[in-house]
């Protein structure tokens, strides 16, 4: 209902010319747009479909750590939880070494890691049929591992085929990166500003880090 309420606020004639949104796969939002705005291209934002597939990921790490540990096995994994849940040209000289050493251990997190880095390949289609295949292969393929967490991503991925191929449709060039910027931006403003007493401070405060106001002259100086 808090979406719909939103919607209403922006007015009529704002809605009436939106041509394209872009959300996450949280149902209440699918719902809005769909019941309220049946006329824009919905295209899902590939930061949050990136956020699962990582989640996914590091819920098959913390399974196999557990059980290794269980089973009283050299813990393998040990320190490599940022290793696998970055893109592999982010690695650092250590994580690129560990991750050397077990690709092909046979360890679930890292079949993981490579389906997760599979999918990237997804978002480089200019085709929608053509990246549709692919998600199908890739979606094949993840059931055929018995990841359960990632097979999970992939089944609801595919139950929004066709929301997830107007990312295409879209020409890729609607992403919900900027917003996630600015709410990033906007949480350590607030993280930062627990010390101050009114609204009115913290609004001053967003407005220099978000619109990057020239910072005040200081009246003293520290030696």
């Amino acid at each position: 209902m808090g979406k719909v309420q939103g919607l209403r606020a922006l007015g009529e004639p704002v809605c009436a010319g939106l041509r394209y949104v872009c959300s996450d796969m949280w149902a209440p939002y699918l719902a809005a747009v769909r019941e309220q705005l049946p006329w824009v291209l919905h295209v899902l934002d590939r930061f949050h479909i990136r956020k699962q597939l990582n989640e996914a990921v590091n819920e098959v790490r913390k399974d196999e750590v557990r059980a290794l540990a269980e089973a009283g096995l050299q813990p393998q994994l040990k320190k490599m939880r940022w290793a696998l849940l970055k893109i592999r040209k982010n690695w650092i000289p250590r994580e690129r070494r560990r991750m050397r050493q077990l690709r092909r251990s046979g360890l679930a997190s890292i079949r993981a890691y490579w389906l997760v880095a599979a999918f990237e390949h997804f978002w480089s289609y200019l085709s929608p049929s053509w990246a549709a295949k692919f998600l199908d292969g890739w979606r094949q393929r993840v059931r055929r591992s018995r990841l359960k967490p990632l097979q999970t991503v992939a089944d609801t991925l595919h139950q929004h085929r066709a929301i997830l191929l107007n990312y295409f449709r879209a020409r890729k060039a609607i992403s919900g990166g900027v917003i996630e910027g600015l709410n990033n931006k906007v949480k350590l403003t607030f993280i930062k500003s627990y010390g101050f007493r009114t609204d009115k401070a913290r609004e001053v405060a967003l407005f220099h880090v978000l619109g990057r106001l020239p910072e005040p002259q200081l009246t003293h100086k520290f030696f």
